[in-house]
């Protein structure tokens, strides 16, 4: 494995790490240094990357989670703590998309699966890390926002909300923990083309792609590359913000 060993003696956290922008996170953090925990739902897909890691010359574990629930997610960061002896780095990328369905038709179980997955799922990730990267020494945390957590979209309104509270919950950690050491940012992909975006039909995508002013989806590497960087000691006067990487989306 090549790298600049940028994260050379650090530990991160990564969920949703089976696939798409996590799996993509974990690897470049781990060919950059890092040793690397790899948590996800699914547990196979989970030990795949964590394997591959590894055969690429890395160092990673991994364990399932459900972020959902608070005690899961506790005993995912406390593994990485007490497998590698510290946690600097997190990024707390888990989500789903959800149903499609106008406000006032939504389904309440659809709605609370989407917050309890994308929004309780980060309050609980950071409820847990923060302690323990206080207890490393401090470090940098990146919570997986979205382009929706800057607009709205028609038939979306539980991921939206989530993902726009995620923003709010970002700056105030970011705002109580700068003086102790830990950085904490977002990242707000536009739409990416991964497996949450798969099994779509073509006009669906060819809709989505037509929203992006660079006329094509983002890719993970692309959400991965900028996501490193809020991590890294380069971006270390940046805490607190909310970035995107759309593609023009929300310039439009």
């Amino acid at each position: 494995m090549t790298s600049t060993q940028e994260f050379a003696r650090k530990t991160a956290l990564v969920t949703g790490a089976a696939s798409g922008i996590g799996l993509e996170v974990a690897r470049r953090l781990a060919e950059a240094g890092a040793a690397v925990v790899v948590a996800d739902y699914n547990e196979q897909g989970a030990k795949e990357t964590a394997e591959a890691i590894v055969a690429a010359g890395g160092k990673a574990e991994a364990v399932r989670v459900d972020v959902t629930d608070p005690e899961s997610v506790r005993a995912a960061v406390d593994f990485t703590f007490q497998k590698f002896g510290g946690l600097h780095l997190a990024v707390n990328n888990a989500g789903i998309a959800g149903a499609s369905a106008p406000t006032g038709e939504y389904g309440i179980e659809d709605w609370q699966r989407v917050i309890d997955t994308n929004l309780n799922g980060v309050f609980y990730s950071l409820r847990y890390e923060l302690p323990l990267i206080l207890a490393s020494g401090g470090g940098s945390v990146v919570n997986m926002s979205s382009i929706l957590g800057t607009n709205g979209f028609a038939g979306s309104p539980a991921y939206s909300a989530a993902k726009h509270a995620v923003v709010g919950l970002t700056k105030t950690a970011a705002v109580e923990y700068a003086s102790r050491g830990i950085r904490v940012n977002a990242v707000a992909p536009g739409f990416i083309d991964t497996p949450l975006l798969s099994g779509g039909d073509q006009e669906k995508r060819d809709y989505l792609v037509s929203l992006h002013p660079q006329g094509r989806l983002g890719t993970a590497e692309e959400v991965a590359e900028l996501t490193l960087f809020l991590l890294s000691d380069r971006a270390s006067f940046v805490n607190g913000s909310y970035h995107l990487v759309d593609g023009g989306y929300a310039a439009r």
